[in-house]
């Protein structure tokens, strides 16, 4: 019952740094390395919505960051081109639609923490014509536009020139991303947004006390926005026992946010970041004994192994139509309606 519930779904994730992985190879192999190693996964999972990060890394940084910035756009692009039969990128609501209806898996861009932009806030307009449609200003640490949460103890607001990205953003049509970003950052959108916000892949504060994770008075600021906040499956903001790491603590984070926020603003953001770690990790440093344990989740490692969510909420007795809201009908709403 419950595979072919997810099947009938439309399921949205609304966070996996693919693009890393593929940008990594050669441009002339972007289009096939996608098909061999994502678009199948993608098709197992049933994942009908696939929102693609561009994650700068540290080495790009800050000099090469709009260059990289620029490849990885360029990738998401070459991917949809490549495999025009399977997907297709989508910048509104209406492209999605078209995808859907041909069976295709409907490709969003979008920026996370927006190195290349720094404090250039006009750049996000030109990124919004390369077909960005979601992002977000920070990351682990400081930015030209706000604080990430690992700098809480600063309590420091959006800069003149965040506030300039997140009026320019809501001019654009794209959606802001509150996932990484501080506590008095989160707070100050809060009180600036008009438009619905989207939290991409964060999980509850209250079930396991983690800077990265929104506290229940954040996560009810974005329901009252109209927004969605789309539940992590890293296993380090899950919990921080590693025998507790299961799809169950999954579902253990998505009911709370249910019962914050209300059933219409939850969805997923995977953050399958152990499949993309092991990719782009040289060989002879694939078991380096010093990487965090608990960003390893046996069971939930890709985008194949989605089904799994969709059991574990059928199990917990979950209704069908409260499944599908949470696999991707409300991800999908906000951006039908909000993104453009």
């Amino acid at each position: 019952m419950s595979l072919g519930l997810h099947h009938r779904a439309v399921v949205a994730d609304a966070h996996n740094d693919l693009l890393m992985a593929v940008s990594a190879r050669p441009p002339k192999r972007w289009g096939s390395y996608f098909r061999e190693r994502w678009l199948p996964q993608l098709r197992e999972g049933g994942v009908d919505i696939q929102v693609l990060p561009v994650f700068i890394d540290e080495q790009y940084r800050p000099e090469g960051a709009l260059r990289q910035t620029l490849r990885m756009i360029e990738c998401g692009h070459a991917i949809a081109e490549a495999n025009a039969g399977h997907v297709a990128l989508c910048l509104d609501g209406a492209d999605i639609d078209r995808a859907l209806a041909d069976d295709k898996i409907a490709l969003v861009l979008a920026l996370e923490s927006a190195p290349g932009v720094d404090a250039s806030v006009e750049l996000f307009s030109t990124l919004h014509r390369l077909g960005v449609r979601i992002a977000s200003i920070a990351h682990w640490g400081r930015t030209p536009l706000a604080d990430g949460s690992r700098e809480n103890a600063t309590g420091s607001r959006l800069t003149a020139p965040g506030v300039e990205a997140l009026r320019e953003m809501e001019r654009l049509g794209m959606l802001f991303d509150i996932s990484h970003l501080g506590d008095s950052g989160v707070a100050h959108v809060l009180e600036l947004a008009s438009r619905p916000l989207i939290a991409t892949h964060s999980c509850a504060r209250a079930l396991r006390d983690h800077h990265r994770n929104l506290t229940d008075e954040q996560i009810r600021g974005v329901a009252r926005t109209g927004g969605v906040v789309c539940v992590n499956f890293v296993a380090d903001f899950l919990t921080d026992d590693e025998s507790k790491v299961s799809v169950e603590r999954v579902v253990d984070h998505i009911e709370h946010v249910v019962s914050v926020a209300g059933i219409d603003h939850v969805g997923l953001g995977a953050d399958f970041l152990d499949e993309i770690i092991a990719d782009l990790t040289p060989p002879c440093c694939e078991n380096a004994d010093d990487e965090d344990p608990l960003f390893r989740f046996p069971g939930l490692e890709g985008p194949a192994d989605m089904p799994r969510v969709t059991e574990a909420m059928v199990r917990r007795g979950l209704p069908e139509e409260d499944i599908r809201k949470i696999l991707g009908g409300n991800t999908r709403r906000l951006m039908s309606t909000h993104m453009g």
